[in-house]
């Protein structure tokens, strides 16, 4: 099952952080934390992951433009995901720049993990926005293809982003079952990669 996310949030004013508001829904009001995005003192992150192969274009459309990703949810043996991390409102240091790492694990339904990564940059020396509405993409994107051999069941992919420049860490968290049908002899790619700047 595939649902379609929209991005119909309205994020609240850099100016507005003493506020503790993080994400709003279309209509200004706040939006409730879930497991997948929360914000803590005005500090907003979203773990999506979508079978979206062109979610790239999606992304890099216009700021007036709304996109849509498909989130996954019950996924095939040689799908392609591509687990993205969104953040907004972090605080800059004095030379106007963020310093966001994460922390990123993806656990295997046996509970091993498939991916331990720490203080992964995530946006290291970034140049604050000038909209302080921006809702911003790690350059730490996470690829995963389901081997023939990888165990069916529920995959959880945990983040922990952290603000560095203010202290605030989000956990955020979610999953995706993959399950048995006709094994994809593809080539494992599980991997922590650099996105485009």
């Amino acid at each position: 099952m595939r649902n379609i996310i929209a991005l119909f949030l309205i994020l609240v004013s850099i100016t507005a952080r003493s506020e503790n508001v993080g994400w709003r829904n279309a209509d200004g009001s706040p939006a409730p934390n879930t497991d997948s995005m929360k914000s803590i003192d005005g500090f907003g992150g979203w773990l999506l992951v979508t079978p979206d192969a062109d979610w790239e274009q999606k992304w890099n459309t216009p700021s007036e433009n709304v996109p849509h990703f498909n989130e996954a949810h019950d996924v095939s043996y040689g799908q392609e995901l591509t687990i993205l991390i969104f953040f907004t409102n972090p605080k800059p240091n004095e030379q106007g720049l963020m310093n966001i790492t994460c922390d990123i694990k993806v656990q295997r339904p046996d509970g091993s993990l498939s991916i331990n990564a720490d203080n992964v940059p995530c946006a290291v020396g970034w140049q604050m926005p000038p909209n302080p509405y921006s809702l911003l993409l790690t350059q730490a994107v996470i690829k995963y293809v389901g081997e023939s051999d990888d165990l069916p069941g529920e995959w959880k992919v945990s983040v922990n982003l952290v603000d560095q420049n203010s202290g605030i860490m989000v956990p955020l968290k979610t999953k995706f079952n993959l399950i048995e049908e006709v094994a994809n002899k593809s080539s494992k790619r599980d991997a922590v990669n650099g996105a485009p700047s």
